[in-house]
């Protein structure tokens, strides 16, 4: 709001317009009481002044004016309406105007047809139909086709022609086919398929198209690039986010901390350490991509760093370090399900008749129940051993052997390796011995030791030919590009 005295123009309310709108050929006098004239005063000053009260009376004057020149508040202003349109008129709007369908238009003129119409015999059909189903299992093949509008005779030959280029069941789960089924000459009978195509396999796409009468199929196989993907990178204030960043699957970095964290404490790796993985890869030429196992875990770069790769012997595969080290097993595992019945230490024998040294522990267990080695190593006795009856003994290594006697059937054979777990024979009545039952003893140099008071652990190592080829391996893993196929895609 801007008053008289703010810029020294009158510019108070509305009367400030009045000077500008004098004319020149009012006298000068005139003119200037009219220009401080102000016709509209602001009634929020000079409340109670005369100017204050003039401006009150001219808008109760107003007000006023405009009451008694209304019609009423219970008499409304009428107005015009026009008269409907009625016969021709109606039809000459009609014709003019535009409405839309969902409101009953009836624009426009109906005409009967002419005789240039012909009505059709049939409703025509698209001369090709282009769709796609999804498998969900190889062996339904020729169902999903023909539910998809192929012929029962071409969804038989074609079943027929890939059952033959690869079998049905190794076809992948959700694929899609791609169909084309071509023109007929009768609406009552099924569209002849004129092309299917499919990715039947990684590496394999399957096209089944129509030459002439006769369908023929043709694989094409798809180049794959089986280089592994290695990841390398700072740790820095988390692994698992380091290693993802850098572009390792989420799984494979699970994978990459188990495997630390069987030899190193991964909380107690510094921020400068770098990691160092290798996973396998599968890389289509058509750009799809497929993730293997972990085929290397190392740290590098601190005092705790160390290098791990999987070695496989006798069927199971274990983790090695650079010098050919495995893992610790723990505990030794309960060698056969039942109750102790005897245990170690001085006793009187249930044969013999007199005490004697009871070397072991016995375990009352059902004829024939399997019996397992309580940890691994390589079988040194395997068959009759007097008293003992049939006799299983394991050498752990480090001066540790574990013997399981009076056994029903021994499973193992001298110098087989086992593993913890694994099965060596059932339990049995053979040697000195009243009723089914397993004797388990513990030697340690030779001398027995209580088996319920053993907890060793085994490291096994690689010696000779399995060293040198578990080396070589490692070292030609060493030799894969950091990043194959991430920062390859990157410059291309």
């Amino acid at each position: 709001m801007f008053f008289r005295d703010d810029h020294g123009s009158g510019l108070a309310g509305g009367g400030g317009g009045l000077a500008r709108a004098i004319p020149a050929v009012v006298p000068t006098r005139i003119g200037q009481r009219l220009a401080m004239l102000d016709l509209v005063p602001d009634l929020g000053a000079d409340i109670g002044s005369r100017t204050w009260f003039r401006g009150a009376a001219t808008c109760a004057a107003l007000c006023a004016a405009t009451w008694m020149l209304s019609p009423g508040f219970d008499r409304p202003i009428t107005g015009i309406v026009p008269a409907p349109l009625t016969g021709e008129a109606e039809q000459a709007q009609q014709a003019q105007a535009i409405a839309p369908l969902a409101k009953g238009s009836r624009t426009g003129v109906h005409v009967a047809a002419t005789s240039l119409v012909k009505p059709l015999t049939d409703t025509p059909e698209r001369p090709i139909i282009e769709h796609e189903a999804r498998l969900a299992s190889g062996t339904m093949l020729r169902s999903v086709l023909q539910r998809s509008g192929v012929g029962e005779a071409d969804a038989g030959i074609v079943a027929s022609l890939v059952s033959g280029a690869m079998p049905l069941g190794q076809i992948q789960r959700n694929t899609v086919l791609e169909m084309t089924l071509g023109r007929r000459a009768d609406t009552s009978q099924p569209r002849p398929l004129e092309k299917l195509a499919f990715r039947a396999a990684f590496d394999r796409r399957i096209e089944v198209v129509r030459t002439g009468a006769a369908l023929a199929i043709k694989s094409i196989p798809i180049a794959i690039d089986h280089t592994p993907l290695r990841v390398q990178g700072l740790i820095g204030s988390s692994l698992y986010r380091s290693a993802r960043a850098a572009g390792a699957p989420a799984k494979a970095v699970e994978t990459f901390l188990r495997t630390l964290a069987s030899r190193v404490s991964v909380s107690k790796l510094g921020s400068s350490c770098k990691f160092d993985l290798i996973l396998g890869q599968a890389r289509a030429a058509t750009g799809e991509v497929q993730y293997g196992q972990l085929m290397y875990a190392g740290v590098t770069g601190c005092a705790n760093g160390i290098q791990l790769a999987p070695w496989e012997s006798d069927g199971k595969t274990e983790w090695f370090d650079a010098n050919g080290t495995g893992s610790k097993t723990g505990m030794m595992t309960m060698p056969v399900n039942g109750r102790f019945s005897s245990a170690f230490g001085m006793r009187m024998h249930p044969i013999l008749g007199f005490t004697r040294m009871h070397k072991g522990i016995d375990i009352a267990a059902p004829y024939g129940s399997p019996v397992f080695a309580a940890v691994d190593g390589v079988v040194r006795v395997a068959g009759g051993a007097s008293g003992y009856g049939n006799l299983v003994r394991i050498d752990h290594g480090g001066g540790f052997a574990t013997g399981y006697a009076h056994l029903s059937k021994v499973m193992v054979r001298r110098g087989q390796s086992v593993r913890k777990g694994q099965q060596i024979g059932r339990s049995g009545n053979s040697g000195l011995s009243t009723g089914p039952h397993l004797h388990f003893e513990t030697t340690r140099n030779g001398q027995a030791v209580n088996p319920r008071a053993v907890s060793f652990t085994s490291v096994r190592r690689l010696a000779g030919g399995a060293l040198g080829a578990f080396k070589a391996r490692l070292h030609g893993l060493m030799a894969v590009p950091v990043g194959h196929g991430v920062q390859k895609d990157a410059a291309e």
